[in-house]
């Protein structure tokens, strides 16, 4: 998709969107190359255990071809959503081809959603079919009557109960299916929003999703696909960082994926797994990173072989971006979207574009700006919305049964991201926060990332958040919550050295004038912190009943 340039300008300059009339994920990204390369590396599949299994592109074919049929057989068709919820593995890569050959809908779900945010989606989405494992059928057994348009449950652990069983299926299917005809425009996949702000809203997208975020994760990865690149994400397929950031980029540009489940991110296991299969791009999402600084000097315990890693799904921050180039000796590609538009804006250290505290420039190919309300860009330096401009193709086709919320998202042609930033003068995009997030106290208006980098820093903090506190005099105050590294206990003293530590190091009016010290953090499953919970209990605290 992008021509290698040594420029920003030049990279721009030279980029053109290139859509066929007739376009399918499954045959973008899986069987071009088994007709090729029909024994070319697709899956590197870890098992928990340390054994491997290496999945060929004709592999991913013929196995997706037999479930397409399967599912066809079994009533499932064209637009109808077929949802799953499945850890990373060979078979969610098979179930996703399967879909898209089909010109079904895809629904991923992640593997640690509870019973009410299933039958949530589940029921929203009208899933005909469902594809899980043995965990995921003993969730399904609590919700399965309130779900009456779900006929076909499949699980990858073999038949249990009502559950057809996902190998036996594949044996009874032929390897032979004919793909249907698709455009890029014709829907393909819905990815349900992290719901930080209200219900979450199923993002539906077209097979052009895909083609329209492999500019911004060629920036990312450094014009990926580069010789003996092997690529692995800790990010759940189940949302848009772990497969359109990862996953299906990978296999369209015939670069190996690594295949490993993670029951909670462990970050000296992340190490060692890199270090092992010699991964060479990684995708690793904010909070992990920041997890991963807890383990000291991992270049002398790990062989790590890594030429990229890109970051994406909240603020990376200053402190973070430093660590890793001082630590891991690499620049982390920093670059952002949003479930409805995703890698929109990025950065590529070897052009040059990247900038500690910001997320990146425009990726070619889209109209980035920051605005203000009435869609009028802004001048740089002015604290405005991030938006995008209409059409794009990477951006959602429609809100799944919302048309006043799908509305609602645009101004004129400009898609509003709801987050808040800052273009800089030589054309860096700031991240500042969510507009639920800003915190105004006593006329100042906050952005919470650079409170949250500034405790990141302090010795004893490992994870931390900042959010407004109504307050009758300053409208809000500044309340921070913090979970401290392994073996700091939480003391007055402590709390007025992270205050003066951030005082001094930012302003007055930034400093957290209260701090809570808590065990965990609420998060979303993309690993986004949920200050909305944060919120919250700061106005209960305040004596204010929640929103």
């Amino acid at each position: 998709m992008l021509i290698k340039s040594t420029s920003y300008e030049d990279l721009t300059a030279r980029f053109r969107w290139d859509l066929p009339e007739r376009y399918n994920i499954a045959c973008a990204v899986c069987d071009r190359w088994a007709e090729r390369e029909p024994d070319r590396l697709a899956i590197l599949h870890r098992h928990e255990d340390g054994r491997l299994d290496r999945i060929s592109y004709s592999h991913l074919m013929r196995c997706s071809n037999r479930l397409a049929n399967a599912l066809k057989a079994h009533g499932i068709g064209r637009g109808d959503r077929v949802a799953l919820l499945m850890p990373q593995a060979p078979e969610t890569a098979i179930a996703h081809l399967a879909i898209y050959k089909m010109a079904a809908v895809a629904v991923p779900l992640a593997a640690l959603f509870g019973v009410e945010a299933l039958r949530y989606r589940l029921a929203n989405s009208g899933a005909k079919a469902i594809l899980t494992n043995h965990a995921g059928l003993a969730k399904l057994e609590e919700i399965r009557d309130d779900l009456p348009d779900l006929r076909l449950v499949i699980s990858i652990d073999g038949a249990e109960g009502q559950a057809h069983g996902f190998a036996a299926l594949l044996e009874d299917g032929s390897d032979r299916f004919e793909i249907e005809d698709t455009t890029p425009h014709d829907p393909a996949l819905m990815i349900y929003t992290s719901g930080t702000t209200g219900p979450p809203k199923g993002a539906l997208h077209g097979h052009r999703v895909l083609p329209g975020h492999l500019p911004g994760i060629q920036m990312a990865h450094e014009f990926m696909p580069k010789q003996g690149d092997l690529f692995w994400t800790p990010a759940d397929w189940a949302w848009a960082g772990g497969l359109l950031n990862a996953l299906l980029p990978a296999l369209h540009f015939g670069v190996p994926i690594v295949s490993c489940r993670f029951e909670k991110f462990d970050p000296e296991r992340a190490f060692a797994l890199m270090a092992d299969l010699e991964v060479r791009n990684a995708f690793i999402p904010p909070t992990a990173l920041k997890i991963m600084r807890t383990v000291e000097r991992p270049r002398d315990s790990y062989d790590l072989k890594l030429r990229t890693i890109g970051s994406a799904g909240e603020a990376l921050g200053r402190e973070t971006y430093d660590w890793t180039k001082a630590t891991l000796g690499l620049t982390v590609n920093e670059f952002y979207g949003q479930t409805e538009c995703n890698a929109v804006i990025a950065s590529c250290g070897e052009i040059g574009v990247s900038r500690a505290g910001a997320i990146g420039k425009p990726v070619p190919g889209h109209d980035v700006a920051v605005i203000d309300c009435d869609g009028r860009k802004l001048p740089a330096g002015e604290l405005g919305q991030i938006a995008v401009r209409a059409p794009d193709p990477v951006m959602f086709l429609e809100y799944w049964g919302r048309p006043a919320a799908t509305r609602e998202k645009f101004v004129g042609d400009w898609m509003m991201t709801g987050d808040q930033g800052v273009a800089d003068e030589d054309g860096y995009i700031h991240f500042v926060g969510r507009d639920d997030d800003v915190i105004t106290s006593a006329g100042y208006r906050i952005g919470p990332g650079e409170i949250e980098d500034c405790l990141l820093a302090h010795p004893a903090v490992a994870l931390a958040a900042a959010i407004g506190k109504p307050d009758p005099i300053r409208t809000e105050i500044v309340k921070a919550y913090i979970v401290t590294k392994a073996g700091i206990m939480p003391s007055p003293d402590l709390e007025a050295d992270i205050r003066l530590w951030v005082r001094n190091r930012l302003s007055a009016h930034e400093y957290p004038r209260e701090i809570a010290f808590v065990d965990t953090m609420p998060m979303t499953t993309t690993g986004k912190v949920i200050r909305r919970v944060l919120r919250d209990r700061a106005r209960l605290e305040a004596g204010i009943a929640e929103e």
